[in-house]
């Protein structure tokens, strides 16, 4: 009898999406991505030949378990705050490295822009009017 797919851990699909986030990929391409890159792996707590997640299994995380569409502040404020709860943290200042931010520059080409701010617009629409 097949029930399905096993669950997997809640840290590690936070983990998943973090890897989305940090690198801009897509759902697809972290799941293909830590099939073979070590650092990924290492930083999802997987053995080398542990298999990994199917990509539909994170889109059904990020859709269904999480709908704030900012991922990134939350888990950079979650994860402050438990580190301040911790006591890991104990400045009241904390720097941020920027070395790898976007400059004012665009890199982006027009059409480029304007097909990225129509596909989170049909998103906002679709929240309220599928």
């Amino acid at each position: 009898m097949n029930n399905g797919r096993m669950a997997e851990s809640p840290v590690r699909m936070f983990k998943y999406l973090l890897l989305k986030t940090i690198y801009t990929i897509s759902d697809v391409d972290v799941v293909e991505r830590s099939r073979y890159d070590m650092s990924f792996k290492y930083f999802l707590e997987m053995t080398p030949e542990e298999e990994v997640i199917n990509s539909s299994s994170l889109t059904k995380f990020r859709k269904l378990r999480l709908k704030d569409t900012d991922l990134l502040d939350l888990l950079i404020n979650k994860t402050v705050s438990i580190a301040v709860e911790k006591g890991i943290i104990r400045s009241k200042s904390i720097i941020v490295d920027a070395t790898h931010m976007l400059s004012r520059s665009n890199p982006f080409s027009a059409i480029e822009v304007l097909r990225e701010r129509s596909k989170l617009l049909r998103k906002a629409v679709y929240l309220f009017d599928e």
